[in-house]
């Protein structure tokens, strides 16, 4: 935390890690970690019961609202 002293993280989507749109590699970036992981928490979390459809509806939202790099 003690690096990033006096910046201002912002969420974009990814050019380098992308599959589809950048979000999940958007994401990981923003986060540190492995894009491989956050794609997988995205289609476990779009596998949960209640959530179907709502995961996969919000990445389309983050795709159209989340600036690309």
């Amino acid at each position: 935390m003690a690096r990033n002293k006096g910046k201002v993280k912002r969420l974009y989507r990814s050019f380098r890690d992308r599959i589809l749109g950048g979000v999940c590699g958007g994401i990981a970036e923003y986060a540190e970690v492995d894009p491989t992981i956050v794609r997988l928490a995205w289609i476990a979390l779009c596998m949960i019961p209640p959530f179907y459809g709502a995961f996969f509806l919000l990445y389309f939202i983050m795709w159209i609202i989340v600036p690309r790099k």
